[in-house]
């Protein structure tokens, strides 16, 4: 298949699979574009909001139309990093055997992650980068493809251990989820608490969702559109000549070089949903926000002033 038709056939599948997921996410059309976004790039991302707002349900359900294998990992304060990868244990025959961990899996939810020490979160930092583990001097590979879509509750303070900004810079997209309107909390209420469930078709195959992610990373983009993006990250850097005189004031610390990598990825793959064959400056603009929230620092003079980052990011176009 040329890869005109190819783009063409994700296009298609992109629609079919967002109405499958509408089957159980009433509203939350910009999140599930972002986490799709992420999956079709081969990016991992953050959930950010209160409880109640599904993000458990949507990453089952996104897991289910995928077709991908799934598994929770819930994030408490006494989890140990061989509870996620997995531990050697002897067996009858007086031998190690290691017994694989939840963190061997298609899609992993990492649930409440601010919750556990620094110790536990890192151990996913090497199955998130690498798509690989090392345990006891052996290293397994991770099934392909892989990603860990975590979640974080803004409002936990209590007995929380914040990600430090190297972790936080391996999830791709930061992500934060809204209230739902009136509307939408009238049909959720409706129909969470009605008898019927909805049962959700599983709509590719994980060689499927491979094979798409390469045809995404085969996609020119021209040098301007790069060249854009590069810009765009060097803005956010309070250190650099490009900052504007906002960023200066207001930033303690900006995006590197790996938000450049994934704001041209995140381009080229909604460029690719929408039926394009090359991302311009729009695609750009539009992945922008998710990719650069949560690698700028602001800094007490925008807390106290009450400027949200989206607004300096936005001021950055």
């Amino acid at each position: 298949m040329s890869d005109v038709a190819a783009v063409k056939q994700l296009v298609s599948k992109y629609e079919a699979l967002k109405q499958e997921i509408k089957k159980v996410i009433i509203g939350q059309d910009e999140v599930v574009e972002q986490v799709l976004l992420s999956v079709f790039s081969g990016g991992h991302a953050l959930l950010i909001g209160v409880p109640g707002l599904a993000k458990t349900l949507l990453v089952n359900t996104v897991s289910q139309a995928l077709g991908l294998q799934f598994k929770r990992i819930q994030f408490t304060p006494d989890l140990m990093p061989s509870d996620i990868l997995g531990s050697e244990i002897l067996d009858e025959n007086r031998t190690f055997k290691f017994i694989k961990g939840p963190i061997f899996s298609n899609i992993v939810l990492a649930d409440e992650i601010n919750r556990t020490p620094p110790k536990t979160q890192a151990a996913l930092l090497e199955a998130m980068q690498e798509r690989s583990v090392t345990v006891a001097g052996q290293n397994y590979k991770l099934d392909l493809p892989y990603f860990v879509l975590a979640t974080q509750n803004p409002i936990e303070q209590e007995g929380t251990y914040p990600l430090p900004e190297a972790q936080l810079d391996r999830f791709m997209f930061a992500i934060n989820l809204e209230y739902p309107t009136f509307e939408e909390e009238v049909q959720v209420v409706k129909a969470t608490t009605a008898g019927a469930v909805e049962k959700v078709n599983a709509l590719f195959s994980a060689q499927e969702i491979i094979d798409f992610q390469q045809l995404i990373r085969r996609i020119p983009v021209a040098d301007n559109v790069v060249e854009y993006a590069v810009t765009l990250v060097g803005k956010t850097r309070p250190k650099s000549q490009a900052a504007p005189e906002l960023v200066k004031k207001y930033i303690d610390w900006g995006a590197g070089p790996r938000a450049s990598q994934n704001l041209i990825l995140a381009a080229k793959t909604n460029a690719a949903l929408q039926g394009k064959f090359s991302p311009d400056i729009a695609d750009v603009q539009k992945v922008a926000i998710g990719i650069l929230r949560h690698r700028m620092i602001k800094n007490y003079k925008a807390e106290a002033e009450g400027l949200s980052i989206e607004e300096i990011i936005t001021s950055l176009f």
